[in-house]
């Protein structure tokens, strides 16, 4: 087991100097606040009892969320060669919606929580075989608008994005099922969900910010078996908010921890950066909307990026056992390979507070090979899961991972705060975070307090 340990200076230092971000901005430009959370939840699906609303638990509103998790069905050779398995998605995105719009459902929310949701009486998702299509048409905005170039339309009505029409789904009969409150009453809206075997992302919208969002696309690049299929890869969402465009990466690299696989897992970057390409929609020839990872704006990258310590694993144990991260670190593969700049150059990634989340005995907080049952899946300790960031007018206030054992990894958390652009037609419709300055005053109360910006005092057992 260890022992979670709180340290005041830990949360001071996720926060970098916002000074000149700020004082660069314009009147006509406003400031985004993005909370992006990446899990790889080792092949299990989500059972009713799960709650999700600690992993997302952020002190006031944010704009929009983005969530990506691997490995949601397991990799076997059903699920890649074969036929997808759409019901955990289902079930994920059940649960994220559940967690978002909880507040907006009085109702929903004096049952209970998670033990009302469970009753077969009411009809509740878990009890049924969930329809990833059909569940998406309960909480997704009008896709095919937000899929259209807006440029010479100009600002869309909210009524508009969020009344879908009823005939969308005629075809679903009554076993549509019914999220637990109204769609007219969800503060956050589902504006895009993908997956492709076990990698699933979707893509959650402050209502407000609807008639903003434009250009909506996604690509998928599959780097597993043959360097093709599914089970490692990346889906990429991307989207322009105002007049900013912005891109996310969810990504599976390559496995292994031999010398040598790290550059399995640069050739997977690399690959996935040339080979992702976005459709064309913008219509407008004055506006040149990115079909490219790196044409985007703002670009967030995230994932089990499957990096681990060059280091053996009783070396490793003896620097977490003294807590001598910094050491562990500078044996970490993605800093090594980003620091001689064989991937991920020009890329940022925010000082890392955390313990190594993977890789863990089930339901514990013990890493897998400190037992004799366990020492079979003995993995060194590493920071798989990884949040990196790419572009100007972005920065990133909060780099922390969660607490849940419902899987042999722990999930990553990021909030960023991001520039946009607007235009008069646009500029005052959305005026909630004007980027003045004030902001940086509202940082230290809107950061996730709740996940704990932890050191761990490792014990083995």
């Amino acid at each position: 087991m260890c022992e979670i340990v709180r340290s005041e200076d830990v949360r001071c230092a996720t926060f970098r100097d916002l000074s000149s971000f700020t004082s660069s901005s314009s009147s006509s430009s406003s400031l985004l606040w993005i909370f992006v959370a990446t899990w790889n939840v080792g092949g299990r699906a989500p059972h009713g009892r799960l709650n999700l609303e600690d992993l997302l638990k952020v002190e006031g509103p944010l704009d929009i969320y983005v969530l990506g998790f691997q490995e949601i069905v397991p990799l076997n050779a059903g699920n890649v060669l074969v036929v997808e398995d759409n019901e955990p998605a289902a079930r994920w995105l059940s649960l994220i919606g559940r967690a978002l719009n909880s507040a907006a459902d009085p109702a929903g929310s004096s049952g209970g929580g998670a033990a009302s949701e469970e009753r077969p009486s009411g009809g509740h998702l878990f009890f049924q075989r969930p329809s990833l299509k059909l569940l998406s048409r309960s909480y997704r905005a009008d896709g095919a608008l937000l899929k259209a170039c807006n440029c010479r339309r100009g600002v869309r009505e909210l009524g508009e994005l969020i009344g879908i029409a009823e005939d969308d789904d005629d075809d679903s009969g009554g076993d549509s099922p019914e999220p637990p409150w109204r769609r007219h009453q969800a503060a956050y809206r589902l504006i895009s969900s993908k997956q492709m075997v076990g990698i699933f992302l979707s893509v959650w919208v402050r209502r407000e910010l609807l008639p903003y969002v434009g250009h909506l696309r996604s690509a998928t690049v599959g780097r597993g078996i043959m360097g093709r299929l599914g089970n490692k890869g990346c889906i990429a969402i991307s989207m322009s908010v105002h007049q900013t465009s912005f891109c996310f990466v969810c990504s599976h690299l390559a496995s292994g921890e031999k010398e040598g696989d790290e550059l399995r897992r640069n050739l997977d970057v690399a690959e996935i950066l040339k080979n992702t390409q976005f459709p064309r929609v913008c219509k407008s020839p004055l506006k040149m909307i990115p079909e490219r990872i790196l044409q985007h704006d703002r670009v967030i990258w995230f994932g089990d990026l499957n990096y681990r310590v060059a280091l053996s694993y009783a070396e490793t144990k003896t620097l977490l056992e003294e807590n001598d991260w910094d050491a562990l670190l500078q044996k970490d593969q993605l800093v090594m390979e980003k620091e001689a700049g064989r991937v991920f150059r020009g890329w940022n990634e925010g000082k890392i507070h955390f313990a190594p989340t993977y890789k863990y005995t089930h339901n514990s907080d013990s890493y897998a090979g400190e037992t004799v049952s366990s020492k079979k899946k003995r993995r060194t300790p590493a920071w798989c899961d990884r949040i990196l960031w790419h572009g100007k007018g972005i920065e990133q206030l909060a780099y922390i991972r969660g607490e849940s054992r419902f899987s042999d990894h722990r999930p990553v958390c990021g909030v960023f705060l991001a520039e946009v652009e607007e235009t008069k037609a646009d500029g005052g419709r959305y005026q909630r975070r004007q980027s003045d300055g004030g902001a940086v005053e509202e940082l230290d109360g809107r950061v996730p307090h709740g996940h704990g910006f932890y050191y761990q005092k490792i014990q083995w057992s």
